[in-house]
């Protein structure tokens, strides 16, 4: 005889009491392996990071130049004989780097800027090589997360880009007068690399939260400090720019007093080049007159972020805006010594390096105005 059911009592479409939901709905389904593809952006990121400061330790050698072609291929097998080594040194004779400025340089100063430019070069292939693997690996494991694809992909389109854009910059020193690579051409090369290591950094944001999470925490987001975080990124960018002309021009290692340049407010002759455009990207000091007032708007505008986000009741976004303001003010002061020392290599790399640090932090405050970490009722009081 069957078991009488109980008043009330909900069964399913067998008979069965009906269990509970489990997770959110929008979890349902292939998750994929948001760990490790966050594990793999994290190992990118560090690869691009390195790939940074070997950059600028390649520009600040006078290094860029010294290989003369472009051969992504059989470019990553070095010199291996003393055959070898002549043919490049030959290559590198022929440029005006060479005939203006390092005329007489002997083998072994060569084989030194050699090995910078194929180390920055043979970093460039680890990267690629480290996002080709983990793409297609999680691609053909499928343990792709959903709508991520698109997103990956275009991280390595990126770096392509980014390759043949470093090609682009090293073949503009190779003819007529030119001792360095052009400033413009400099600007574009590092200016993508803070564009991918930002796409990276924000990945990796999202991928260490759950789909679901991100969704009410959007529900709570502080909209106009993210907007505050949005100029804070534009103007942060237009200085790593800037930077990247003064490093293009070696006008951090003029006017070396500081707060004035050359005993006044303005440097001497300011527009003496013609068209007078030029003067913005290539007078060495009116462009270090450019990156000093930058410098000074970006801490302007992080006070007035900070003063925005101390009234945030999430104390993680109150603590994002506050590295913000701690890490533009230790730029600044490294800025200000790089400037007085006439930028010395190790200065002016640690500068550099403090410009990733901080580029990461705005993006980080940013997502937190975005989406807000969940707290506590005692942490919200």
């Amino acid at each position: 005889m069957a078991e009488k059911r109980k008043l009330f009592e909900e069964v399913g479409e067998t008979g069965r009491p009906r269990q509970e939901p489990r997770g959110g709905m929008i979890d349902a389904g292939r998750r994929g392996a948001r760990g490790a593809v966050r594990v793999w952006l994290q190992i990118l990121f560090v690869l691009v990071v390195v790939m940074i400061a070997v950059g600028g330790l390649t520009r600040l050698t006078d290094s860029g130049l010294s290989i003369t072609e472009w051969a992504p291929l059989s470019g990553a097998i070095p010199p291996l004989s003393a055959e070898d080594w002549a043919r490049e040194f030959d290559a590198y004779r022929q440029i005006p780097e060479y005939q203006l400025q390092n005329r007489g340089m002997s083998l072994a100063e060569f084989k030194v800027i050699y090995w910078w430019e194929w180390g920055h070069r043979q970093l460039g292939r680890v990267i690629g090589l480290v996002w080709a693997a983990g793409f297609l690996g999680f691609l053909v494991t499928r343990k792709m997360p959903p709508g991520w694809t698109g997103r990956l992909f275009a991280l390595g389109v990126l770096g392509g880009l980014q390759g043949a854009i470093g090609w682009w910059m090293v073949a503009s020193g190779l003819e007529g007068t030119m001792l360095d690579v052009a400033s413009y051409r400099l600007a574009t090369h590092l200016g993508l690399a803070f564009v991918i290591l930002g796409l990276i950094a924000w990945y990796v944001f999202r991928l260490g939260r759950e789909s679901r999470e991100l969704l009410q925490a959007r529900r709570q987001r502080e909209g106009r400090l993210a907007g505050w975080g949005t100029a804070l990124i534009a103007l942060a960018f237009v200085q790593i720019l800037l930077g990247a002309l003064v490093a293009g021009i070696d006008a951090g290692r003029n006017y070396t007093d500081w707060p004035l340049m050359a005993g006044g407010f303005l440097p001497p002759y300011p527009f003496q080049l013609e068209p007078v455009w030029r003067n913005f990207f290539e007078d060495d000091g009116l462009v270090q007159f450019m990156h000093r007032m930058a410098g000074y708007a970006l801490v302007l505008l992080g006070i007035v972020a900070w003063v925005v986000a101390r009234r945030s009741a999430n104390p993680a976004t109150r603590f994002g805006f506050n590295a913000v303001l701690a890490m533009l003010v230790v730029q600044l002061v490294l800025g200000i010594a790089t400037v007085l020392y006439a930028a010395p290599w190790h200065l002016a790399i640690l500068h550099q390096f403090g410009a990733v640090v901080l580029w990461v932090l705005v993006l980080q405050a940013r997502f937190r105005a975005l989406y807000p970490l969940p707290q506590s009722l005692r942490a919200a009081r």
